[in-house]
């Protein structure tokens, strides 16, 4: 596996195994930045991500508390936010449309959904599915950022983006706190998420495009509620914030090649 950690001063990646890590979150203020994580994309560009389906990645993992301030999770996305501009080595990306399949814990001061029928926060396991468009092309509407400052206009926007960008999730009863394996399975037509070998959540809204993997927690949150009120900033921590991972296994389009053959009898 190829997975680089990066973190924020004084936040900490801690590998105990060779697929075992803890990343760790200081306690701190409101206001300032704290985060950590491992990825196999940051130094790639978008067409050079690793993931297309067949995918299936399993770990196990806990949190230290079962309400962090702020968000984490494990699974895929397209990094649609990126704004280094290949700053600290990372690869020149623009902001592009979210396609992402993971299992997701957003705080309750986020609101991470466009429609008003699924769940945006708690631990989630979630989906998004948008259009490829070039970014350059998208670069053509940051003139309208401004107007999310205006209600009714940003209201008017989040419809847009509501038949632009296909989401579905479900919010999951589990104890994030006690250990619990997770897999999550993306096939062309199809995502799967399971918890502790048992069926917890299908959809066939599909991502779009090349993926990569990341795992992570932060002190971030967002919010784009129905009042289309936009919120963001980072929160608080009083206590040291433990994300602990155990035995990932990831298997791509090969390894499911070898898989079927071994089942139908040959050799992989």
């Amino acid at each position: 596996m190829e997975l680089h950690p990066r973190t924020t001063p004084s936040a900490e990646v801690r590998r105990s195994g060779p697929s075992d890590w803890d990343l760790a979150l200081p306690p701190g203020p409101e206001g300032e930045y704290r985060w950590a994580q491992l990825d196999d994309y940051l130094h790639r560009r978008r067409k050079d991500f690793l993931w297309q389906p067949p995918f299936r990645l399993k770990l196990r993992a806990k949190v230290s508390h079962a309400d962090i301030p702020g968000t984490w999770g494990f699974g895929l996305w397209n990094d649609p936010f990126n704004f280094s501009f290949g700053i600290g080595g990372t690869s020149r990306r623009l902001p592009a449309l979210p396609n992402a399949a993971w299992f997701f814990f957003a705080g309750a001061e986020n609101y991470l959904s466009f429609r008003d029928d699924l769940p945006a926060n708690g631990f989630l396991a979630a989906v998004f599915s948008s259009p490829l468009i070039p970014p350059p092309f998208l670069g053509l509407g940051l003139p309208l950022l401004p107007l999310l400052t205006v209600p009714r206009t940003s209201r008017l926007l989040r419809s847009t983006a509501r038949r632009l960008i296909r989401e579905d999730s479900c919010a999951l009863e589990v104890a994030t706190t006690d250990w619990h394996e997770y897999c999550l399975e993306w096939e062309p037509d199809a995502v799967h998420f399971s918890v502790d070998g048992g069926p917890a959540f299908s959809t066939n809204i599909v991502p779009r495009g090349k993926m990569g993997l990341v795992l992570w927690v932060d002190n971030q949150f967002a919010a784009y509620p129905p009042d289309g009120r936009v919120r963001m900033g980072t929160l608080k921590t009083e206590h040291q914030i433990n994300l602990e991972i155990m035995g990932v296994e990831i298997a791509g389009k090969e390894n499911f090649r070898k898989e079927t053959l071994q089942r139908q009898g040959f050799p992989g």
